[in-house]
């Protein structure tokens, strides 16, 4: 494992400032090469890989430092500029590029087991692309960027002591019901104050990008989504019958589970403050006390599950690509970004000392695990891999790390407690990704709604898979507007589905797991060096399981967790 991140250029001069007028010359330069014979092909495709893996880590780090600092005027500047400045210029040269791949003669004799997915992108590219969309992708990342500012910016003011949402969510966790219940009212009640800005930037971007679509030759930004995402190897039927399979087995198994914490409880009525107390009123479990120990712990158990593993933690730590705090100007939730150049990522979260903070880490390691062992290969595109195969090493990390969770939590009633609720967290996800993906679906496919059709159609969807499993009786308004925390339908439409179908993916990796480890954690990896070099499906196979979301498969699977949870 290096120590050093750096990596030598060969075609973009080293410390290169990031502006258009030095980007233009090489964009040219590669636009008007010739290329004669399939070695100068395949150089003038690294060539451009290495300009496009500079400007990605680029971008990478100004969006990186805009979130770890909402608050920061020059963060937010920087960042815009690289919106509005450059973005807007590069996509038509791209486009001009993927042209000048698909019409020279020997591209047709690159190797097609190597090339085939990279090449189906590029065609699918070149068939959506409309300049007149440039523009609108600008106004979009813009308001993106408005939703980002508004929602790093709230503070919770508990006793007079002011909290970021983050760390007023963790009274969600206290015992004491009365605690509970204020802080969850007071955390609505700050969304609330924020709800009609957050519905003029939803109803600002439902308008653009429903024009994208139109532009594209859709006649939805959903289908128009399918294509650009490139959602090869499944269909919006497919997403309709995982709905239906998590609704008729999920969604009865989950009010089981509500019944049973009520019960426990000692409740007459379920509310939205008691979903995450533990169901027996234990005290939350404290995992860890402070980022850094975080970070350590998460080393220690990933490096006892494979040395390579920690040796990629390791590496992390030792060029700071980490921000694991919540703090006040923070944006919220949580991610991995890849850093091409470096062939390394860079972990983000808002961690307060909770079980969930822990699961995040672990989720996110097992992108950063996929982002270091992908590094090596040819093309950024292998290494750009879809969000089921992304999502497939991450949602897997959780499960497959639960037995190395003893470095958290020594005391082996606490670890029992803890694999208990993320058994209980596995399944309770399955439902909020069909609401949430359900809910996209009615949204852009029918464009023309108002904010009332909207608010209903949430609520009709959210009942469906169990209304969160609680009783929202005098708190319709925050009910109605629940849909403003997640960020993906805002910042990223569409991308939810895949963590239905990873869910899915990663249990039967935990179920292969139980039964033999060695060869479990030796497909996963083979799964994930492979990039996004072969199809999902056979990904999916590389890892010892199935691309599969039918009604019997989750019927399966359900059971499995259920009976694994019974042993805790």
């Amino acid at each position: 494992m290096k120590t050093t991140l750096a990596k030598p250029r060969t075609y973009v001069p080293h410390d290169l400032p990031i502006v258009w007028e030095n980007l233009d010359l090489l964009y040219h330069e590669l636009l008007s090469r010739e290329i004669n014979d399939l070695a100068s092909l395949e150089k003038w495709m690294l060539d451009r890989n290495e300009l496009e893996a500079v400007l990605q880590e680029d971008q990478a780090w100004r969006y990186i430092q805009m979130t770890c600092h909402t608050d920061n005027e020059e963060y937010a500047e920087n960042f815009r500029y690289f919106t509005t400045e450059i973005e807007p210029k590069i996509a038509p040269i791209q486009n001009e590029l993927d042209q000048k791949l698909m019409a020279n003669p020997w591209t047709a004799k690159l190797d097609q087991d190597q090339y085939f997915i990279y090449l189906r992108k590029v065609k699918k590219a070149l068939e959506i692309f409309r300049a007149e969309n440039i523009p609108l992708f600008t106004d979009i990342q813009l308001k993106q960027q408005a939703y980002q500012a508004i929602v790093g910016g709230m503070t919770v003011k508990l006793q007079g002591e002011e909290y970021t949402m983050q760390q007023a969510a963790t009274r969600l966790l206290d015992t004491d019901r009365a605690v509970r219940q204020e802080a969850w009212e007071a955390i609505s009640a700050v969304r609330l104050e924020q709800a009609q800005a957050l519905e003029d930037i939803f109803q600002d971007l439902l308008r653009l990008r429903h024009q994208v679509a139109l532009n594209a030759g859709f006649d939805n930004y959903r289908d128009y989504m399918f294509v650009a995402m490139g959602r090869f190897d499944y269909s919006v039927a497919d997403c309709e019958a995982f709905h239906t399979a998590v609704a008729d087995h999920v969604v009865p198994v989950m009010q089981e589970l509500a019944v049973e914490r009520k019960h426990k409880l000692q409740l007459d009525t379920l509310k939205p403050w008691d979903t995450q107390v533990d169901p027996d009123n234990l005290a939350p479990l404290k995992p860890f006390h402070s980022g850094q120990e975080l970070i350590d712990k998460t080393e220690q158990a990933f490096a006892a599950m494979h040395t390579y593993m920690g040796e990629c933690i390791t590496t992390m730590k030792a060029n700071g690509l980490f921000d694991v705090e919540s703090r006040k100007g923070k944006a919220p939730g949580g991610y991995n970004y890849p850093l091409y150049e470096s062939g390394a990522p860079f972990i983000f979260m808002n961690a307060t000392g909770t079980m969930r903070d822990l699961t995040t880490m672990v989720h996110e390691g097992g992108h950063a695990i996929h982002t270091f062992i992908s590094a090596e290969l040819a093309m950024n595109d292998f290494k750009d891999v879809p969000s089921e195969v992304a999502e497939l090493a991450s949602m897997s990390m959780e499960l497959l790390s639960m037995e190395q969770w003893h470095h958290f939590l020594p005391n082996p009633d606490d670890l029992a407690r803890a694999k208990k609720e993320q058994m209980d967290d596995v399944l309770s996800t399955l439902p909020w990704v069909a609401t949430v993906d359900k809910f996209q679906h009615w949204l852009y496919t029918n464009p023309e709604h108002t904010p009332v059709q909207r608010t209903e159609a949430w609520k009709n969807i959210y009942a469906e898979f169990g209304h969160g499993f609680a009783d929202w009786t005098s708190h319709e308004e925050a009910e109605q507007y629940l849909w403003h925390k997640q960020l993906h339908i805002f910042e990223v439409p569409f991308y939810y589905i895949e963590y239905g179908f990873a869910q899915l993916g990663a249990i039967s990796v935990w179920k292969n797991y139980l039964s033999d480890r060695d060869k479990t954690l030796t497909q996963y990896l083979a799964a994930l060096k492979l990039g996004y070099t072969q199809p999902i499906g056979k990904i999916y196979e590389a890892a010892g399981i199935r691309f599969d979301f039918s009604s019997e498969y989750v019927a399966d699977l359900v059971r499995f967790v259920k009976s694994e949870r019974n042993k805790n």
